[in-house]
């Protein structure tokens, strides 16, 4: 099934999850927030929340600066 990430197209397995797109990602494992279709997902939930298909993911790192 294909997922966007960040504005780009991934094809995965059905079934997977929040946590293999960060994976497919690259993403850092700390300071980042993810939304699924637009809804923001708790960190605890990305092991069990499963893509859908055609789903959007958007992926933010937290940027320190000043």
């Amino acid at each position: 099934m294909n997922v966007t990430i960040n504005g780009e197209r991934y094809e995965f397995e059905r079934g997977a999850t929040l946590a293999d797109a960060l994976e497919r990602f690259r993403s850092p494992s700390r300071g980042v927030a993810v939304a699924l279709d637009g809804a923001v997902v708790p960190r605890d939930r990305w092991r069990e929340t499963e893509l859908g298909t055609a789903a959007t993911v958007e992926i933010v790192t937290a940027v320190q600066g000043g």
